[in-house]
């Protein structure tokens, strides 16, 4: 039972808890989408749901930070705001509105009896807003403002992003994208 199997599973949780919640996602449904061997689910997530869970946020918000590091390496705070819309633009306009956040779908879904799970959320929001302070940071925004900025911006995008899931259409955030920038570059160009 290879790394590979594992590997998919967690791609697979973690793309299925984008359309079908925490809840709405269990095991077999994880072996069926990944293709993975029925037994190598409880050979590779002894701890369970919640340990494939943690796993599938960890990936999760790796993927979408290595995405946030790329756009904030340019060093202009406007563009790192539209490139890490962008992959949330496509997302939902690809799976016509049916797919969300995996980790906000685990956040909200996950219970105290979980608090690994929920300390895997979190860690997962906070290494987007440090690398997007950063990148704020680096293209002129005081430090304090960088924070600042960077948890409104995780924050606006994410619900941005249940706005557009609700009305099925991307301009709520389109319209928040555009406010975020308008800020940024101000923030940017200094008091």
């Amino acid at each position: 039972m290879g790394t590979d199997s594992r590997e998919r599973m967690v791609r697979s949780a973690a793309y299925l808890f984008r359309e079908r919640g925490y809840s709405g996602t269990g095991f077999r449904d994880v072996i069926a989408h990944s293709g993975a061997p029925r037994g190598s689910i409880y050979h590779h997530f002894p701890g369970g749901k919640t340990q494939l869970a943690e796993e599938a946020v960890r990936y999760a918000g790796d993927f979408l930070n290595a995405g946030i590091q790329a756009a904030v390496e340019g060093g202009d705070a406007a563009s790192a705001v539209e490139a890490f819309v962008t992959w949330w633009r496509q997302v939902l306009v690809k799976s016509e509105f049916r797919a969300g956040c995996p980790i906000v779908a685990v956040t909200v879904e996950s219970h105290q009896e979980a608090p690994r799970l929920a300390a895997a959320t979190a860690a997962a929001f906070g290494r987007w807003q440090d690398t997007l302070a950063t990148g704020l940071e680096n293209a002129g925004v005081p430090e304090r403002r960088a924070v600042r900025l960077a948890t409104l911006i995780v924050a606006a995008v994410e619900g941005a992003t249940i706005l557009c899931r609700a009305h099925r259409d991307v301009r709520p955030l389109d319209e928040v994208v555009a406010e975020l920038k308008d800020l940024v570059r101000a923030a940017a160009s200094g008091p």
